[in-house]
């Protein structure tokens, strides 16, 4: 089926047509801006420390349990950021049943099909050794359970697999549903795991336990890093002295080296992937081709169950239910402020549209960089292919940059607003419904547009949100994870 639907999409995709802007008068006036000294100044001025800062480690001494109840295993889907939040469950559940946790196992997602494992994207004895006086880790069974593989669960029922963890499960439904099959069998291995634990009630040294796991034990492979400190340092220093010989990247142009700004970079998640723009049901200018293409996709993918689809583009927009364009984001930034000497890179698998997508955006950020433009082919082929560790050089880059912001809401997203926070670094969070109103208004002038922008965004720039009851520690991780400063 799945390569139908390739063969499918390829000839839908081939048969829509180039988008136009959609915003011809305000990027017209976007491209004529100028921004003055001291508003540059202010948008690149660090967070100021705030009232509370990071909390990680329990307020109770911590120790082993003498004698461990069996092992934990724990199947993970999805992509490299919901893989990751749920080791970081796996690891609180391992320690409320007193279990000794095998290293989790990632499934190969199957949109992008990457068989990457734990130890190709995570350092894993740095992971064991910050955890060791808090679970006791495996990197595999022993002999004695060796049989307990992913493929001894795909072939039929097993009484030592729990399938039925509902999501948010509470502390008390492991111990009462899972514990039992681990002092019975050794071992127990849940599948499916994400969100398999609830973010409520649950004792605070368990919070901080996972709060340990995101932001400390949870560190990529050395050449992960190594890649990244590059990108890194080739941003900071577009002269071409630092980085691999025989590169061209970078180079600087004549007028902004000194200009506020220099040496630092924005880190843009350009989240607009064709299941993205399928699922929200929007239209993005690529006329009837367009539109059919994504509907035929939608009903392949999700037999039709797509909510948004029973809504106008405009009750969408008006709503903030639609992703922002290459052009909208652009439209943003430049409206926020920055100018065509900003430094941009771009963290994003395949756009939807491609090149021909992005143009507007590169025309308003001619210095935008990606991975591609910035290292060399041999530099990036250990990455080449692998979406997870495509991901993983793309959050360790936008962990280190000066401003991040994400064009739409998302699994990574979610995870570096609450990673940002919590080391209190710059992170725009655009007001959709605000700019999806904007944008519907055609006859907006450029410096109403500018104003509806900046004054709906001076509160989302990184100020620290308290989690409600419900929502997610790893996106906010205040006041669990951090504490009074």
């Amino acid at each position: 089926m799945l390569s139908g639907l390739n063969v499918m999409m390829k000839s839908n995709f081939q048969e829509w047509n180039v988008p136009k802007s959609r915003h011809q008068r305000l990027l017209k006036s976007a491209l004529q801006r100028q921004t003055s000294e001291g508003e540059l100044s202010d948008l690149w001025t660090p967070l100021a420390n705030q009232s509370l800062k990071p909390c990680a480690e329990s307020s109770i001494a911590t120790s082993l349990p003498e004698k461990s109840e069996g092992f934990i295993q724990v199947f993970l889907d999805g992509g490299l950021n919901q893989q990751r939040m749920g080791i970081c469950d796996a690891v609180a559940v391992a320690k409320i049943l007193n279990a000794t946790l095998v290293i989790p196992y990632l499934e190969v997602n199957p949109v992008w099909r990457d068989s990457s494992s734990f130890m190709d994207i995570f350092d894993v004895d740095h992971f064991i050794n910050v955890l060791k006086d808090d679970i006791s880790i495996v990197k595999e069974l022993p002999s004695d359970f060796s049989w307990s593989t992913r493929e001894y669960y795909a072939t039929a029922i097993r009484a030592t697999r729990v399938k039925t963890a509902p999501v948010h499960a509470s502390a008390n439904w492991y111990l009462e549903n899972v514990l039992p099959v681990v002092q019975s069998y050794g071992i127990a291995a849940i599948a499916p795991f994400s969100h398999r634990l609830t973010f409520d009630n649950l004792p605070m040294d368990i919070q901080r336990l996972r709060c340990k796991v995101n932001f400390q034990a949870l560190v990529f492979v050395p050449h992960i890093r190594a890649l990244g400190d590059a990108l890194i340092s080739r941003l900071r220093n577009p002269s071409g002295k630092s980085g691999a010989v025989g590169t061209n990247y970078l180079q600087e142009m004549p007028d902004v080296k000194n200009k506020q700004g220099a040496g630092k970079f924005v880190v843009l998640h350009l989240r607009f992937d064709k299941d993205m723009a399928a699922h929200s049901a929007c239209d993005f200018g690529g006329g009837k081709a367009e539109k059919l293409a994504l509907a035929k996709y939608r009903q392949v993918i999700w037999q039709g169950r797509v909510l948004n689809s029973q809504f106008t583009d405009e009750e969408l927009r008006s709503q903030g239910r639609c992703p922002l364009t290459p052009e909208e984001i652009g439209l943003l930034l430049a409206a926020l402020g920055f100018d065509n000497s900003t430094r941009l890179y771009l963290a994003s698998h395949k756009v939807y549209g491609g090149e021909a997508r992005i143009s507007t955006l590169r025309r308003l950020f001619p210095l935008m960089e990606d991975k591609k433009s910035l290292a060399s082919s041999e530099e990036r082929a250990q990455i080449k292919g692998k979406a997870s560790l495509l991901a993983a050089a793309d959050y360790y880059v936008s962990m280190h940059s000066d401003i991040f912001i994400s064009a739409s809401p998302g699994n990574m997203h979610n995870a570096l607003v609450g990673h940002r926070t919590y080391e209190n670094l710059k992170t725009i969070r655009p007001s959709m419904s605000l700019l999806g109103q904007l944008f519907l208004n055609k006859s907006i002038s450029w410096s109403d547009f500018q104003q509806s922008v900046v004054e709906g965004h001076q509160n989302r720039q990184g100020q620290i949100r308290l989690r409600k009851p419900k929502q997610s520690i790893y996106t906010y991780p205040a006041p669990d994870c951090m504490c009074q400063a």
